[in-house]
């Protein structure tokens, strides 16, 4: 049985408020807790920037809000549209160590086949959460995916903040905690000839970070960066951490997204967590990212 269940019915108690309806884009949600498909829009028009782009704008910024990660099915898009659609929501950041697509450093090269040591993001992490100022969001453009399997999950990190104890709460109030990318970055893209730089980004976070659009809480650690809670023993940091992670990868939090050639996900990297799935050999998945930056979590 979830520990997030038991005879008085579920701990945690989602209640959507799905607001107005939109009016230039139709939002499908995958589940009431995380996610939506978009539908009604074309990316690559979208960046023309005319009245009723500067509309469908807003509308995808409020659904990437209500859904925390938000899918559009069916586009085919440029390399530049792509980083135009990314500038759209702010400056884009510059990955401290993956490989990037034809010239220039803001398009990040997603790619796995039958030869790779590994594939991006296996384990359940927010992107890049060791720089000091971590991405606001990641937009994954997918041209070539398997016929089965590569999908990605997703969760929610206001959920899974709302749904510890009152007293688990008050006991991480105010914790920090190191995210390091040394020992992740470090040799991780030598298959494609990239030299390690002499260091990589690390940096203290909140525990529990406020969004700051919608106000809300967030639990802020992850497997792939978060090191150690700061200020307590060593021990007592391990064990708080692994019940935590635990807790963040219960499905309850999760939605999950089946790739299809030229889907794209966007997905809000201060209030979610996901996993991309490795499930696919010997068949390739090879697209692009781009990554907006985000603001230093407080």
């Amino acid at each position: 049985m979830s520990s997030l269940a038991g005879k008085q019915g579920p701990r945690y108690r989602h209640a959507a408020d799905d607001g107005a309806p939109y009016e230039t884009i139709a939002v499908e949600k995958l589940t009431p807790i995380i996610g939506a498909e978009i539908s009604g829009v074309d990316i690559g028009q979208l960046v023309e920037g005319d009245a009723r782009s500067i509309r469908q704008m807003d509308e995808i910024h409020r659904a990437l809000a209500e859904n925390l990660v938000i899918f559009f099915r069916d586009q085919h898009i440029t390399p530049k549209q792509h980083l135009a659609f990314g500038r759209k929501f702010g400056e884009l950041h510059f990955h401290p160590a993956a490989p990037h697509e034809d010239e220039d450093p803001a398009l990040m090269k997603i790619y796995a086949d039958k030869n790779s040591p590994r594939a991006n993001g296996e384990g359940w992490h927010s992107d890049v959460s060791c720089d000091l100022e971590p991405p606001m969001g990641s937009i994954l453009y997918i041209k070539q995916c398997p016929p089965r399997g590569g999908d990605t999950l997703f969760a929610n990190m206001y959920a899974a903040y709302e749904a510890l104890s009152d007293r688990m709460k008050a006991y991480l109030d105010g914790l920090t905690a190191l995210h390091d990318g040394e020992p992740i970055y470090r040799g991780l893209y030598a298959n494609y000839g990239v030299a390690d730089r002499p260091s990589y980004p690390q940096a203290e976070h909140p525990v529990v970070r406020t969004h700051p659009v919608t106000g809300r809480k967030a639990l802020y650690v992850n497997r792939g960066f978060t090191r150690h809670i700061n200020g307590i023993p060593r021990d007592e940091s391990d064990a708080i951490l692994a019940y935590l992670y635990q807790h963040a990868e219960n499905p309850l939090f999760q939605c999950r997204f089946r790739w299809t050639e030229n889907a794209i996900a966007f997905w809000d990297n201060r209030c979610t967590q996901h996993r991309a799935m490795w499930d696919y050999w010997p068949h390739t998945r090879s697209g692009t990212r781009v990554t907006v930056k985000g603001e230093r979590p407080v």
